[in-house]
Parts: structure tokens; C-alpha cells; sequence
């Protein structure tokens, strides 16, 4: 498909999710790095705690958390 087909049907509303290779596909400002914080024990049973009554791993509350916390210090 040329550059101008692709264009006319994306600018038409088609979906053109079958003509694009997402298998490469990144998100910008979005890689991972790994990063070891040590909490104290009662902490710890906190968030277990949540992230059960919430069923998601501890991981995803503590991003969550620390994302909600973020975006409020900078508005």
C-alpha cells in the first residue's frame, strides 16, 4: 500500500489497524526500569491487604499510588 492510500483511509475513519506492523511497536517515555525500595513490615501487610480487596498484585497498587500522588504535585 502507498504512503497517499494509507493516508485517504486513515483520514476516512477506516481501520487501519491490519495495515500497520505493531509487533515493533513502542510507547515513548514508557520503558521500565527496575527499581528495589525496602519497606517496613506493617506497610507491607497494608498493601497486601488493599491490593487483595482491590485484586490487583502489590506492584500495580504501589505504581497506581505513587502515579496519582505524582500527577497531583505537578497541577
Amino acid at each position: 500500500m502507498k504512503a497517499k492510500e494509507f493516508d485517504n483511509k486513515f483520514e476516512s475513519g477506516e481501520d487501519i489497524t491490519d495495515d500497520l506492523d505493531l509487533s515493533q511497536a513502542k510507547r515513548p517515555g514508557h520503558t521500565s526500569k527496575r527499581v528495589n525500595v525496602d519497606f517496613p513490615e506493617w506497610m507491607i501487610k497494608m498493601l497486601d491487604r488493599e491490593s487483595k480487596r482491590l485484586g490487583i498484585t502489590r506492584q500495580s497498587i504501589i505504581k497506581v499510588w505513587i502515579a496519582e500522588k505524582l500527577k497531583e504535585a505537578t497541577q
